[in-house]
C-alpha cells in the first residue's frame, strides 16, 4: 500500500506504548491498536513505519510483524502456539548427532553439547543425545518441563520464541537466546552447524544462499524484539 502518512510517534497508551501515524493509533492487520510492552519497542516499530518510503511493505518491518502477531494470533491461540514450541524439545536438532566424518561429529559436540549442558542445569532437565536420524523418545518429565518453561512466557515472548525456535530448528537453542546465552549470530551459527559444513565441502547454490539469509534475519528480528522487550 502506498505512505499515506506524514509524521510517526511513539506515544503512551493504556497499559503500555502505541505508535501513532500522524495523531492515529496504528493498527494490526486485524485492526487491533498496537499496544506494547516497553517504549524501546514501541520506538523501534515507529521506526520501521517512518522508514518506510512511497510504499509501505510490510516484509521490511520485521518487528511490527512479530508484534501484529503476537497481538492478533499468540494471545487468542496460546495453547495451540505454546504446543508448537514446547514440542520441539521432543527432536530438537542439538540432540540428533552424526557417526561420520570425524570432524563433524567433533563440532556437533562443541557447539551443541555446552548449549544442551546449559539447558540441563538452567531448567533442571536433561535431553537425550542420538545419532543418526532415528527418534530419540525423551522423558515425559524433561518434556513437562520444557513444555512449562514456553508456557511461562508472555504473549510477545511466546512470540519471538515461537519465531526462533521454528528458525532454528531447537527449541534449545531458542531458549538459549531468550536467557541471553547466546547472540543471534551465535544461534544462526549453530542451528546451521550441518548446513555450513557441507558448503564447506561442496559449495553453496544461490538458492541455499536466499534461504540462509532470510533464517538469519528472522532470528536476528526476534532476538532484537527480546532485547527490546527488557529495555
Amino acid at each position: 500500500m502506498k505512505r499515506v502518512y506524514t509524521e510517526v510517534t511513539a506515544a503512551p497508551a493504556e497499559r503500555g506504548w502505541g505508535v501513532r501515524l500522524d495523531g492515529r493509533a496504528l493498527r494490526t492487520p486485524a485492526r487491533t491498536e498496537v499496544v506494547l510492552p516497553t517504549e524501546a519497542l514501541a520506538n523501534a516499530v515507529a521506526g520501521e513505519w517512518d522508514a518506510q518510503q512511497h510504499e509501505v511493505r510490510p516484509a521490511t518491518m520485521p518487528l511490527f510483524r512479530l508484534a501484529a502477531t503476537a497481538i492478533d494470533r499468540t494471545g487468542w491461540q496460546r495453547e495451540q502456539v505454546a504446543k508448537e514450541v514446547a514440542d520441539y524439545a521432543g527432536t530438537d536438532l542439538v540432540c540428533y548427532r552424526a557417526d561420520q566424518p570425524p570432524a563433524l561429529v567433533v563440532r556437533q559436540e562443541a557447539v551443541w553439547q555446552p548449549l544442551l549442558d546449559w539447558a540441563a542445569g538452567r531448567y533442571d532437565a536433561a535431553l537425550a543425545v542420538t545419532t543418526g536420524i532415528v527418534p530419540q523418545p525423551q522423558s515425559a518429565a524433561a518434556l513437562r518441563v520444557f513444555a512449562a518453561a514456553v508456557a511461562a512466557q508472555d504473549d510477545f515472548r511466546l512470540t519471538a520464541l515461537h519465531a526462533l525456535t521454528t528458525a532454528c530448528g531447537s527449541l534449545v537453542i531458542a531458549l538459549a537466546v531468550l536467557e541471553g546465552r547466546i547472540a543471534d549470530d551465535e544461534a544462526f551459527a549453530a542451528s546451521q552447524l550441518d548446513e555450513t559444513f557441507q558448503i564447506e565441502a561442496w559449495g553453496e547454490d544461490a538458492e541455499a544462499m536466499r534461504r540462509r539469509a532470510a533464517l538469519a534475519a528472522d532470528i536476528k528480528a526476534a532476538a532484537r524484539f527480546l532485547e527490546l522487550l527488557a529495555a
